[in-house]
């Protein structure tokens, strides 16, 4: 009986952890205010079921990564490799915290670079982000009209060189992409795969995503992906229903403070876990 409230309580805990961690790491983050630029085009429906579909198979992937390393290490390390790198983390937000200004100066920067990977995705795949003799992208014939001349000009950044002639398999790669991603533009809709895809890269190998693999290691893989998941859809909807309003009253000063108190948090329980918390595995 003890051991089953034990067990009830860890995965209380595990669920509140991957929430709370979820939570303060994703408002604001690139991937949300990429959802609310999106949702201010397109149908929100379609946008949230992008991103927050692209945000599921993230989760389920780093949970099952997570799970994948108390099977070539102890459980002890793995409760101790999660809260040092909570540590560092929250160590490290901290300082970035202190350095930041006051105000949402920062929220804005991540809004125009959300900004641009929206207009250089849809560039690319509307047929004007071909690439030109001197190393630029082709200027849309619309921004010509509208006089955005500089609204998809991006000069690549090689030196001036010419770009670098790709080899057969990048191109038989970036081909059987594109061919895949047109598939699924037609099964789907264009907005719902944009949406997937520039949430899926945007969360590739972000703060959050290592922090599911280290929560996933350290407790219950299926409580994990369950609060990630949950989580993901709280920040997701707040996003697509009102993300730009939203970035203008939050300070992410203040958000990646309370982040960094949350992580560091995280970082000492898992040291208490690992060393004192944890049951001998009987036999």
């Amino acid at each position: 009986m003890a051991q089953d409230v034990s067990t009830e309580e860890g995965a209380a805990h595990a669920l509140w952890r991957s929430f709370a961690m979820i939570i303060v790491s994703e408002i604001g983050d690139k991937t949300f205010l990429i959802a609310a630029i999106l949702a201010m085009r397109h149908p929100r429906l379609v946008v949230f079921a992008g991103a927050f579909g692209s945000l599921v198979v993230m989760s389920i992937l780093s949970a099952e990564l997570g799970h994948l390393l108390p099977t070539l290490i102890p459980r002890k390390w793995t409760q101790v490799c999660a809260a040092l790198l909570f540590l560092i983390f929250g160590v490290k937000m901290l300082q970035e915290g202190r350095e930041m200004k006051a105000g949402n100066e920062k929220i804005q920067e991540e809004m125009k670079e959300a900004e641009e990977d929206i207009e250089g995705d849809e560039a690319v795949h509307d047929g004007t982000g071909a690439v030109g003799v001197g190393g630029e992208d082709v200027v849309p014939l619309e921004a010509l009209e509208a006089g955005r001349v500089n609204g998809h000009i991006r000069k690549r950044s090689n030196g001036g060189s010419s770009p670098t002639p790709r080899s057969p398999a990048q191109k038989s790669l970036k081909s059987y992409a594109e061919s895949t991603r047109n598939f699924f533009s037609y099964l789907l809709g264009p907005v719902f795969v944009q949406a997937f895809v520039l949430t899926f890269l945007g969360e590739w190998g972000d703060r959050s995503q290592i922090s599911t693999i280290a929560l996933a290691a350290a407790d219950n893989v299926y409580v994990v992906a369950l609060g990630t998941v949950v989580g993901h859809s709280c920040c997701t909807a707040l996003a697509v229903m009102g993300g730009r309003y939203v970035s203008t009253k939050i300070s992410v000063k203040h958000v990646t403070l309370a982040a960094s108190a949350l992580f560091l948090l995280f970082g000492v329980v898992y040291l208490y876990e690992a060393f004192f918390a944890l049951e001998p595995v009987m036999p």
